[in-house]
């Protein structure tokens, strides 16, 4: 019989330890596919952080390095300069690139770096308990803000994509979603598309994904993912907002 649906050479055989419906699995599949497909796996480094991403290294067979809270973009950035030849990505969660590593994420995309970031947004602090993150929707209700977040007091859930985009450095930028089987192709066809830009060392190259968290927001994985779809997306458009031919795309 022939096998048509096989484990990616770049993704491990490790058991994974996310929870149940959590979406980075499916996140972590799209990378090691993409990653094969572009050819790079003899020489990717991937960078991950603090967060639910923390044991990433365990899921992908290439080399990686820990970086401290927020600070992937800053080694990444290192780590290209110093070995321009590899491919090399950054795997982090919304509360480590849009909070802690806030500067990091802008400065490397403004310098042009020539690496890859997979930012994956939950709306949530996952790994810590589920507190309100920068991209916590108005009103959703989190540890640390059990009547909902507040924007007259926490500001508004910060638009990552968007922001960068306005910066005039050439780049890719994109977000992208994984809660549906229809998403999860389209998906996968940006990844794929970011990574050859970084393959031509053509610019720096952000795609987001928007990501279940279960645990965190109490429901079960379905509802989670309706509750995505409903909540999240009307709020964070799905979209590519930024490509190195043309510039910032129209709204």
């Amino acid at each position: 019989m022939k096998a048509i649906f096989t484990r990616p050479q770049s993704m491990s055989t490790t058991p994974t330890h996310y929870c149940p419906g959590c979406t980075h699995g499916i996140i972590h599949r799209l990378v090691a596919e993409s990653l094969d497909e572009c050819q790079v796996r003899e020489k990717t480094i991937g960078v991950a952080p603090v967060g639910c991403a923390v044991l990433a290294y365990n899921y992908f067979d290439v080399d990686f390095i820990e970086a401290p809270h927020g600070r992937a973009p800053a080694v990444a950035t290192g780590v290209k300069r110093g070995l321009p030849d590899r491919f090399v990505f950054t795997y982090q969660g919304d509360g480590d690139l849009a909070s802690i590593g806030t500067a990091e994420i802008i400065h490397a995309a403004n310098r042009g770096e020539k690496i890859s970031v997979i930012f994956v947004n939950n709306a949530i602090y996952g790994m810590t308990g589920g507190q309100m993150a920068p991209t916590t929707l108005p009103n959703q209700v989190t540890s640390t803000c059990p009547n909902g977040r507040d924007v007259t007091t926490a500001g508004y859930p910060i638009r990552v994509c968007e922001l960068l985009s306005a910066l005039q450095t050439d780049a890719f930028i994109a977000r992208v979603s994984v809660h549906s089987p229809k998403n999860i192709i389209a998906a996968k066809k940006i990844l794929r598309r970011a990574f050859q830009y970084q393959v031509e060392n053509r610019c720096f190259t952000l795609v987001e994904f928007l990501s279940t968290c279960p645990t965190n927001w109490g429901l079960a994985p379905k509802k989670a993912t309706e509750w995505l779809d409903k909540n999240m997306i009307p709020y964070y458009p799905l979209r590519i907002f930024k490509t190195p031919e043309q510039g910032v795309l129209p709204a």
